[in-house]
This record gives C-alpha cells, structure tokens and sequence, in this order.
C-alpha cells in the first residue's frame, strides 16, 4: 500500500496544475480505486512522445491503483478541436476516425496496463443523444462563458469566424465525464477550459465534481514549438529504436532535463544525481545515454535499446565525433532548406558546389546515417547532427 503522502508525491510529479488538490486528497481518503479519465482525438494514427506525458501519468495511476478510463474521442474527432486553433479545424471523416482508433488501441498498450484499462468510444453515447437531449446540454452553457476562453476571445475580438459546432466541442468533452462518471480528469495545459467545463456538467447532472489534473506540452526537438508531427518535432513511439534513439540523442543538453521529467520513470533523486554528476565534470552525452535507453526500452526491448546505444556510438564516438561539437541555428526559405544549402552555411563545406559533389560521393550523413537524396530539403524546426567526411561535423536547428 502506497501512503496518501507518497501518493500525492507520484501524482504531483512534473503536473502543472491540480483544480482542486483538497478534493484530490479527500478522494484518496475514501481508499478505493478512482476513474481516472484522459480523452485523445484520433486525429492523426501515431502517438509521438508528447502524447505519452499524459499516458506515463495515467500509467502512475494504474500502479497507485486505480482504473484508467481512456476516451477515444471518435464522435469529437469528427467535430475538430478547436483549442489553439486561429481558424475553424476542418473535421476528420469517420473512417479516418476508425482507422486512427484502431491504431492508438494498439499503441497505447505499450504504457498502460490492459488489465486495469477500459477503453471507451464517445459516439456509444453521443450517438444515442437526440437533438432535443443536444440542445438541452447547450443549455446548461453560456456564450459569455465560451468567449472567456483565450483562443475563442482572440478569434472574436479580431473578427475572425468562429463557428456554431465549435462551441458544441468543450460541452461534449465535459459531457463525456458525466458519461463516464469520471473522478479524476487529466489534460494539457491548453485543455483547462475543456476539463474545467466537465466539473461544471457534472455539477448540473448532480454528480461529484472531478478533479482536474493539467500536464505540461512536451517541447519537440527545436526545443521551442511543442511537439507534432507537423513540425516534424517528434518522436513518434512506433519508430525504429536507432531513430528513436539518435533522436533523443540530438536534443540539446537543457532540454534533456525537461524529458527526464516529463517522460522517465526514474526515481527524481536519480535525475537530480544526475544533475549533480555533469556538474563534477560527467559528459552530459553519458546522461542523455541513459535516457535514451529508458525510451527505447519502453517501446521496444531491453536488447534492443541497448543495440541503439551500440550503433549510435559505433556511428558517431567511433567515427570521432568531438565531444564539443558546434551547435548553430540557421534560417530556413519558406520553411526549407535545401541540404547543399545547408551545409554551406553550417560551415561544412565552402560553397553549394562542393555540398554536391561530396552528396554525390556518399561523404554527408544525417544523425549518422548517410544521404542518398542530393536534393533533399530540410524543414523548419528539424534539428540534427550533420557531417561531411570523418572530421567535420555541426549540430544545426533550422528555424
């Protein structure tokens, strides 16, 4: 049995907000298991690491004892998300919808325990609601209360469209945790509205409100945009575990910080020792090493996480890439930039014509791996470990 303190403890760990911690506690007090609800628009088929913050926390739920109850959100998938957004989200068709559910089913089970996770589709009872039950639920919100949130505020104020269905959006989620009889609801910091909405419901429908649990957005490996696969950011979890890893590798040395606490499971006197170890002179790249191979392992195998490890120093340490390796940003043209371009102005080569030649000669690689394409274009936000030859190297971001 974990105590209440030691449980506080492992809930609170790298949580931005808890609305309201003094029912948390007294919901722990009644010592039995919690609905812990987390809600995910399958808009896109793969998860990437910056979904996994929410699951690695539902995860901690599940070994503290309670039930997960992830939503698959197939009804509000095709209505589009309007957090964030500055211009009305085109919605996703429904066998989109299917395809992307039946892709995240398989996933998600890489983190969270199946024994101790129902699996819910919001049509089941969005679909049994008739119009008269639909205008009801609109009822119990108002328009004043829609226009206090930061994304619908700005769009109104600056003339911009907001559409009728867009409103219907956060009801439903809130809807949901009436559904679903939720305790505990876990979001993104950009979700707080949505999740706050769901307490409200549940108050209408006579319910005890939910606690509300906000989670930071993960940066991507630009270490500033948060991170998508439409940044090309990511680190999807279904990636190969040489990419997975020479990915983690290449973020940079104070963003590393932010994943240990976003997505490792080591106890946090551990990081702080870590901490601690580059500050007495330990390369940070020993650190990143080990969490690297936390990631790997968790999507893969303990084998082949280490494999990654082995490959990654056979490519780069045996290969002698130097320990203080030049990091610069540079600009990218309309999102891109060409890779001869690219090496030029890294400093790599001396001019666009001997990017080509040693392109054509198989001389350049990417995070290790050699070019094949001499016209390749690299996109803004990308950020990865360029070489030219056996001596020169140069970690750039494009921005």
């Amino acid at each position: 049995m974990t105590s209440l303190e030691d449980s506080l403890a492992i809930i609170k760990r790298g949580a931005d907000e808890i609305l309201v911690e003094a029912e948390l506690v007294e919901k722990l007090k009644k010592n039995k298991p919690l609905r812990i609800k987390a809600g995910f628009d399958p808009t896109a088929p793969d998860l990437h690491l910056g979904h996994t913050v929410l699951i690695n926390k539902l995860r901690q739920f599940q070994d503290l004892g309670h039930e997960v109850l992830f939503l698959i959100g197939d009804f509000t998938g095709m209505i589009g998300d309007p957090t964030g957004k500055s211009a009305t989200r085109p919605a996703l068709t429904r066998d989109d919808v299917i395809e992307n559910a039946r892709s995240y089913e398989q996933q998600i089970f890489k983190i969270l325990d199946p024994e101790k996770t129902l699996v819910l589709f919001n049509s089941s009872w969005m679909n049994e609601m008739s119009p008269a039950d639909l205008i009801q639920l609109a009822a119990k919100h108002t328009v004043a209360r829609m226009l206090e949130r930061d994304d619908f505020s700005k769009r109104y104020k600056g003339g911009q469209p907001i559409a009728i269905h867009e409103f219907l959006y956060p009801l439903i989620q809130g809807y949901d945790s009436v559904a679903m009889k939720a305790d505990v609801e876990l979001g993104g910091t950009d979700q707080k509205f949505n999740l706050l909405v769901g307490r409200e419901l549940q108050k209408h429908y006579g319910q005890d409100p939910q606690v509300v649990l906000t989670m930071p957005i993960l940066e991507g490996l630009d270490g500033v945009q948060k991170m998508s696969k439409s940044l090309n950011n990511y680190i999807g979890i279904n990636e190969a575990p040489d990419e997975m890893f020479g990915k983690i590798m290449s973020i940079s040395d104070e963003l590393m910080w932010r994943y240990f606490e976003l997505l490792s499971f080591l106890p946090e006197e551990d990081i702080e020792k870590f901490k601690q170890d580059i500050e007495e002179g330990i390369n940070p790249r020993d650190i990143k090493f080990i969490l690297g191979e936390e990631l790997v392992e968790r999507f893969h195998s303990k084998a082949e996480a280490t494999q990654a490890r082995e490959n990654f120093i056979a490519r780069f340490q045996k290969g002698a890439m130097p320990d203080d390796i030049t990091e610069l940003e540079l600009a990218s043209v309309n999102g891109k930039l060409a890779i001869a371009n690219l090496l030029k102005d890294a400093g790599l080569t001396q001019s666009t014509s001997e990017s080509l030649r040693m392109l054509k000669q198989g001389a350049v690689k990417i995070d290790g791996k050699k070019v094949e394409d001499k016209s390749l274009e690299m996109e803004t936000g990308s950020e990865h470990i360029y070489q030219v030859g056996k001596r020169r190297f140069a970690k750039v971001k494009l921005k």
